[in-house]
């Protein structure tokens, strides 16, 4: 999977953070980064559940047309 424009800023924001010893640069960096994982993970776990819904859905749709 690609890595979204968030944490990709994120690994910038490290980097020179990193580069020009900017403590503060590296941490909002590094929040940048965690949030852009959390988010691909909660989105993640949404298209599961719509997923697993959708199944659900069809199983109960062509129970109830075939009786």
């Amino acid at each position: 999977m690609p890595d979204s424009a968030q944490e990709m800023k994120g690994r910038a924001k490290k980097a020179a953070g990193d580069l020009t010893d900017d403590k503060y640069l590296k941490r909002e960096g590094q929040i940048d980064e965690t949030g852009a994982k959390a988010k691909d993970r909660v989105d993640d776990a949404a298209d599961k559940a719509k997923d697993g819904l959708d199944k659900l859905s069809g199983k109960t749709q062509r129970a109830g047309h075939g009786g």
